[in-house]
């Protein structure tokens, strides 16, 4: 394939129809010399997509995922950017691991991979990882989180949001208070009441988000949160932004989508950390994405090899696939609210699914506006199409997806990263 292309007949963002044209890796003015042409005609293009939340597995548990087939699964699903995250075995808590994963991205080429460093030494909550050599490494980290466990040493996080100010860093912090969530099944509520399940509760969650809040204030840091997935979440977080303070956060397209009335089948694809909640926090947090309470979309994509998952609920670890579904399942959450038109709809999903977390994230050359002179990452969506999700014919090895067998709308026909097709009609390019 050359490196030129002609984008006819278009729709970017959902607008009018227009002409994009490609060459050497960026958008330009006119059309290329020798391009190859796409019919694009009732096509949606949109910046290429950027998931500030991915478990890629490697190191240490390559039979879940590799980076080779979780960025693959990314490209399939439009991702021209993920932030690998760090509980990897060995964990990335020094530059020499970040820098492993980086390269391995590099590598396989199908998305750029940004590695998350670990907040503290191997996700153990009590001393601070090497966050200045790693944020210095090739990789440049800018995101830290402990994601899996929470930083929840109050001390440590006031030091660890002090400490990334000095380039420019994140904390994501994975809101859990440990003690409140001992043996924790499933969402606290009538639901685990009736099925014998150890509950959940939301305030493990809010009362982290409080704090962090709060801390974040004091320092002058920069707060981020990871799958948020309460009512009473969502309000803290638009009361700390309304005070101005220097937070945000992100949301997942399963906490988006799934309530905790799935979980009355046993079934252990529905587990997942945090817990599917009530209908009443799904509204919430639909809201909030809504209105910009929530910055980010993000998939938290776990795959898990078959016998972690295909087993009794108690012992099924938790987490789901997303990366290959994400903008679908969005498209099919937010069109529920019947809060947007379409004019409406696409801007917002680039917003939130791409501006946004490359802001989030610092990167440069990610969720830029599709106009000449930027570089050609961009994704072209279908928006009559519906598919159903066969997981055997994912590019992830992970199989755990909860909308199995779902008929989602809107599919991904090509992704371009620099300029360069990485998926085309549903296939790895």
């Amino acid at each position: 394939m050359s490196g030129s292309w002609a984008i006819r007949g278009v729709r970017p963002l959902g607008g009018e129809p227009a002409d994009l044209f490609i060459d050497n890796g960026e958008l330009v003015d006119e059309e290329p010399a020798g391009a190859e042409v796409i019919d694009a005609a009732g096509l949606i293009a949109l910046p290429g997509l950027v998931d500030l939340h991915t478990h890629l597995r490697e190191p240490g548990r390559e039979d879940a995922e590799t980076v080779e087939t979780g960025t693959a699964a990314a490209a399939l699903g439009g991702f021209t950017a993920v932030h690998a995250m760090a509980n990897t075995d060995p964990v990335a808590d020094v530059a020499g691991v970040v820098e492993q994963v980086w390269r391995l991205g590099q590598d396989a080429g199908h998305c750029d991979v940004h590695p998350v460093g670990a907040v503290t030494v191997g996700l153990r909550g009590e001393h601070l990882a090497e966050l200045g050599a790693m944020a210095d490494s090739a990789a440049r980290v800018r995101i830290f989180s402990d994601d899996g466990h929470c930083v929840h040493d109050p001390l440590l996080m006031r030091r660890a949001l002090e400490y990334v100010r000095a380039f420019d860093g994140v904390i994501a912090q994975h809101a859990q208070d440990p003690r409140l969530t001992d043996g924790a099944q499933m969402n606290e509520g009538e639901q685990s009441a009736r099925l014998g399940l150890a509950g959940w509760p939301a305030v493990a969650e809010e009362a982290v988000i409080a704090r962090d809040c709060l801390l974040a204030a004091h320092v002058g840091g920069r707060v981020h949160f990871c799958h948020v997935s309460t009512a009473g979440s969502v309000e803290l977080i638009r009361w700390a932004k309304g005070k101005g303070w220097n937070v945000t956060a992100e949301v997942t397209p399963h906490h988006l989508f799934l309530t905790d009335d799935v979980v009355s089948t046993y079934d252990p694809v529905f587990k997942v950390n945090p817990p599917l909640r009530t209908a009443e926090d799904v509204a919430a947090l639909r809201a909030a994405v809504l209105d910009g309470t929530i910055d980010a979309i993000a998939t938290d994509h776990a795959p898990h090899a078959l016998e972690d998952k295909e087993t009794e609920w108690a012992a099924a670890a938790f987490g789901m696939t997303g990366l290959e579904t994400a903008l679908p399942v969005v498209v099919a959450a937010l069109l529920e609210t019947g809060a947007l038109d379409d004019a409406q709809l696409w801007p917002l999903v680039a917003d939130r699914m791409s501006s946004r977390p490359a802001a989030i994230g610092r990167l440069s050359g990610h969720g830029q506006p599709l106009l000449p002179g930027a570089p050609a990452n961009l994704v072209l969506v279908d928006p009559a199409a519906t598919w159903t999700v066969d997981p055997a014919r994912g590019a992830s090895r992970g199989r755990n997806t909860p909308f199995a067998g779902r008929t989602l709308p809107a599919r991904i026909v090509a992704t371009f990263l620099r300029g360069r097709p990485t998926a085309l009609d549903g296939k790895v390019a």
